[in-house]
Formats: structure tokens, C-alpha cells, sequence
């Protein structure tokens, strides 16, 4: 019963988090993933904490206040930064909901740990309250925190360096200044659990418009495009003009190459954005049997082109991570 009391909050607010996802994000595998990272992470943390407790010779207090913090969050954030760098989570939305399912799988296996440490006869219902409305929560809001930075951060960028520290020091003092306990443990249990849903929401609420402003110039732009090379009319662009004038840079098979991934990237990513239109409206999915046959073919003439061929179409295509994690959500479960 008083593991049900400190998981119940968490588990309300991923289903509410869930809810609000209007345009259905979420792939069910890599959500089991990461609550299934968040109890690993737990357990690593354990003994992580034990030995540096033990090495460094540091108080229980020290060990919660300042070191705690640092090794607990940093290991529930690599399951994100895998998953960001795989283009499976796109958008603030998503990289919350993620994030958030990390920190309820990392504070349900807590609990059970705390729990067979302390034994049922000393823990009082009051403490369990605390944990599940306070601490439970504040892992779930810290790691969705750690998501929504890292995939904004990285979207353009290539350096992992800045949005890491970024991301490392705000969740850091997040459960830093938790667990200083300034207030009295069941007040700052209701700060947090007032805190975070409302903050996770108005992060949906932005989300959902630069999702949609992303959609509008993106679907715009590319179906310009295809539709200019579906009538044989490309080389009349200043796109197809572009191609033209760096056609003697490559050989021709490369060249070639470099047109059909275009084309092909083009329709994949049309799709893509098309599905998650129909996703928002609860319109019905067309099904393409060939989607995991074009895929594949995608990848594997983007090997032939290389980096070069990548790089002589960023001035046409928009491939950012963003982009790039769209093409995702076309694979099958």
C-alpha cells in the first residue's frame, strides 16, 4: 500500500502527460525503455553513491545534498542523449514526456530500495506521501527538464559540450535544493507537486506552437519542391540551378545519387509530416507497405553520397535533428 501511495502522483501525471500529447509522439518501445532506464539508473546510482560515500568518507547529508544529485542525474540523462542522437525524440513534447517516464521508473525503484532498507514497521504513511507527491515528482519534472534543454539545445548544433553543462547544473540544483529540505519535507512535497505539472504543461503549450510553425514552413517548402520534381520542372529552381552548378565537383554516379536522395528524402519527409497532421486530427493512418523498403534505401544511398553529398544539400534540404527524428516516427513499432 505505501509503494502504490508513492507511485500513484507519478504515474497520474505521465498518463496526463501522455493525454496532452495531441499529436500522438510518443513511441510505446522507447517509453518502456526509458522507465525501464530509470530503475537501472536507480540501482547504479546505489552503488555508485555507496563507493563514493565510502572513498570519500562523507556524511549521509553531504552525500544527499551535494553528491547524490550530480550521479543520480547524470545517469538518468544518458538514456535521453542516446535517444536525441538516434533522432528518436524531436521536440520539447516528446524529450518531456521521455524524460519524465526516466524519473518515475528511477523513483518507483528508490522507493522499493528505500523501502527494504528501512523496513514497513518505521516508514509512516506521512513519509511515503512525501516521497510520492515530492520526490517522486521532482525526479520525473528534473529528468523532463534535462530533455526539453538537451533537444532544444542540440537541435542546430553540433557540440554536446554547452547543452550538457546546461543541462547538468539545472537539474542539479533542482534536486540540490530538494534535497536541502529548506521547508518542511510534506511542504515542499506540495510545492513540487504544484510546481512541476504546471510548468510540463505550459512546455506542451509552446511546444505544440513550434511544433506546428515547424510543420507549416517545413511541409510548405518541401512539397514546393517535389512538386517541381515530380513535373520534371526541378532545374527551373533556383534549387535545381544550385545542383547544376556543383555537378562538376563530383563524379557522375554521385551526382546521380545525390538527385535520388533528394527526391526520396523529399517524400519520406512529406510523409512524415503528413502523419503527424492526421495523428493531431485522429484522422485515420494510410498504411505503405514499401515504407521500411524506402527507408533502407534512404540510408543506404546516404552512405553513397557521404558526408560531401550531405553537405552540398544543406543548402536545399533541412536535415537537423528535428527533421531528421520526423523520418523516425515512419518506422513501424
Amino acid at each position: 500500500m505505501k509503494i502504490l501511495v508513492s507511485l500513484i502522483p507519478v504515474l497520474l501525471l505521465l498518463g496526463v502527460l501522455l493525454y496532452l500529447d495531441s499529436f500522438r509522439l510518443i513511441n510505446r518501445w522507447v517509453l518502456i525503455v526509458c522507465l525501464l532506464w530509470g530503475g537501472v539508473s536507480a540501482s547504479i546510482s546505489l552503488v555508485a553513491n555507496t563507493v563514493l560515500a565510502e572513498r570519500l568518507a562523507i556524511s549521509f547529508d553531504t552525500l544527499s545534498r551535494y553528491v547524490a544529485p550530480f550521479t543520480e542525474e547524470v545517469l538518468k540523462m544518458c538514456i535521453l542523449l542516446f535517444f536525441i542522437f538516434r533522432h528518436r525524440i524531436g521536440f520539447a513534447i516528446d524529450a518531456a514526456i521521455y524524460g519524465f517516464a526516466v524519473g518515475s521508473g528511477f523513483a518507483f525503484t528508490e522507493n522499493l530500495i528505500y523501502l527494504s532498507q528501512l523496513g514497513p514497521e518505521q516508514a509512516n504513511l506521512w513519509i511515503w506521501i512525501a516521497r510520492g507527491f515530492g520526490t517522486a515528482v521532482m525526479h520525473g519534472g528534473a529528468t523532463a527538464a534535462a530533455g526539453i534543454i538537451l533537444v532544444n539545445r542540440l537541435t542546430d548544433s553540433r557540440r554536446l559540450g554547452q547543452p550538457l553543462f546546461l543541462a547538468v547544473v539545472t537539474t542539479y540544483l533542482i534536486h540540490a535544493v530538494y534535497n536541502a529540505f529548506l521547508i518542511s519535507p510534506l511542504l515542499s512535497a506540495m510545492v513540487i507537486t504544484l510546481l512541476v505539472p504546471a510548468l510540463l504543461i505550459l512546455v506542451f503549450h509552446t511546444g505544440e506552437q513550434n511544433l506546428r510553425g515547424w510543420l507549416d514552413v517545413g511541409m510548405d517548402a518541401e512539397v514546393g519542391l517535389l512538386l517541381m520534381i515530380n513535373r520534371g520542372k526541378f532545374s527551373n529552381t533556383r534549387a535545381g540551378a544550385y545542383l547544376l552548378s556543383i555537378k562538376d565537383h563530383y563524379p557522375r554516379e554521385v551526382v546521380v545519387d545525390i538527385y535520388c536522395f533528394m527526391a526520396l528524402y523529399l517524400e519520406l519527409s512529406v510523409k512524415a509530416k503528413s502523419l503527424l497532421l492526421l495523428k493531431e486530427n485522429d484522422l485515420p493512418l494510410p498504411m505503405d507497405p514499401h515504407i521500411t523498403e524506402k527507408l533502407t534505401e534512404l540510408d543506404q544511398v546516404r552512405k553513397q553520397i557521404g558526408k560531401s553529398g550531405l553537405l552540398a544539400l544543406r543548402p536545399i534540404l533541412r536535415m537537423n535533428r528535428r527533421d531528421l527524428w520526423a523520418l523516425s516516427i515512419l518506422k513501424p513499432d
